[in-house]
């Protein structure tokens, strides 16, 4: 069985674990969410991995980049991504990573699209079970009238993160995409 080299990375919102696996970043997820073990779970199977604490020269990036995206250094991650789930879920993921940073996008009109608006709550679960938090931006997935819906790290840290993009919370919506 191969592995999942992982290391530790702590954000001003909260600590991320990040994973790699076959030179691509496979998890970048809050240490502390109420889904960690199945979310483990579904990387161990889908990769047939094992976690096992390490260094890696990707985690290394990864964390420099997090880092720069924390300083407000940074808007676009380049990271060679590996994203496990279904096809759908990965149609979900895809789409977040078109969100442009300092913008939002609601539920709704992710749906609409992924060309499917009768999924929201699919698009919805999809978006809870994203491993690759921040790089793949679910923070940026907002309710139709502008509120902060559930999110991994917790509302503090998506509030936290939407405004170091820019996005003014207090006036509703400014910028949905």
């Amino acid at each position: 069985m191969s592995n999942i080299i992982t290391s530790s990375y702590k954000s001003p919102v909260g600590e991320l674990i990040l994973g790699v696996y076959e030179n691509k970043l496979c998890l970048a997820d809050w240490k502390y969410r109420k889904m960690r073990d199945a979310i483990d779970a579904r990387i161990i199977k889908h990769l047939d991995a094992n976690f096992k604490s390490g260094n890696h020269e990707l985690l290394d990036q990864t964390s420099q980049q997090l880092d720069a995206y924390f300083k407000g250094d940074l808007r676009n991650f380049d990271l060679p991504l590996l994203l496990s789930g279904t096809d759908f879920q990965k149609s979900v993921w895809n789409e977040l990573q078109s969100i442009p940073y300092g913008a939002t996008c609601s539920y709704i009109s992710l749906s609409r699209k992924l060309k499917n608006e009768k999924a929201i709550r699919a698009v919805a679960s999809a978006n809870g079970a994203n491993a690759i938090s921040i790089i793949v931006p679910c923070h940026r997935v907002i309710g139709a009238d502008g509120s902060l819906t559930g999110y991994a790290g917790g509302l503090p840290a998506k509030k936290k993160l939407l405004e170091l993009e820019g996005i003014d919370l207090h006036n509703g919506q400014q910028r949905l995409f």
